[in-house]
This record gives C-alpha cells, structure tokens and sequence, in this order.
C-alpha cells in the first residue's frame, strides 16, 4: 500500500460472505509482527459509535494475508500503541 497518493482501502468478507470496505490509517510493527489498522470506509457524519479494525498481516503462500487478531491481549496491545499515536499526532 502506498500513502503517498492518498487513502488507502481494502475490501474484505466475513465468514458469512458480507463484503466491508476499510480504510488504512495506520500500521504498526509490534515485535516481528506487523498490523494494519482500519476504520469503516463509509461512516455517517455524525456517527460516533465506531471501533478501528485491527488485522495482522500473516504471509502465506508468499502473499500477504489479513487475519482478525484472535488474543485479546494482543489486540489491547496493538491497540495501545495506535492509541498513543493518535494521541501524539493530535497534540502535534
């Protein structure tokens, strides 16, 4: 993915087959584990009641794969560092 250009989105299914399109805002190494972090791409304006989406980003096969972050203590700590980020940019 290449943010020089702009935004950046993903499409991705759930097991029941419902497409979701996200957008990256974030990607985070922790250790040697790397993770991408999204928000919903189509949100209403005033709607304030959404969560980021964390994936891991898993290598099978020689491609990147996306899988959900199945720990919670894993996912807490992702979220942490992206959390802190934000944080810091906003006070920038």
């Amino acid at each position: 993915m290449d943010s020089g250009f702009g935004n950046d989105f993903i499409t991705i299914s759930d097991d029941d087959g419902n497409e979701f399109e996200l957008e990256h805002i974030d990607t985070i190494e922790m250790g040697d584990e790397l993770y991408m972090v999204f928000l919903p791409a189509y949100m209403d304006e005033g709607d304030e009641d959404y969560g980021v989406v964390i994936l891991k980003v898993v290598e099978e096969d020689g491609e990147e794969q996306f899988h959900s972050v199945d720990d919670p203590d894993e996912l807490a700590a992702v979220h942490e560092i992206y959390m802190t980020r934000l944080f810091d940019e906003e006070e920038s």
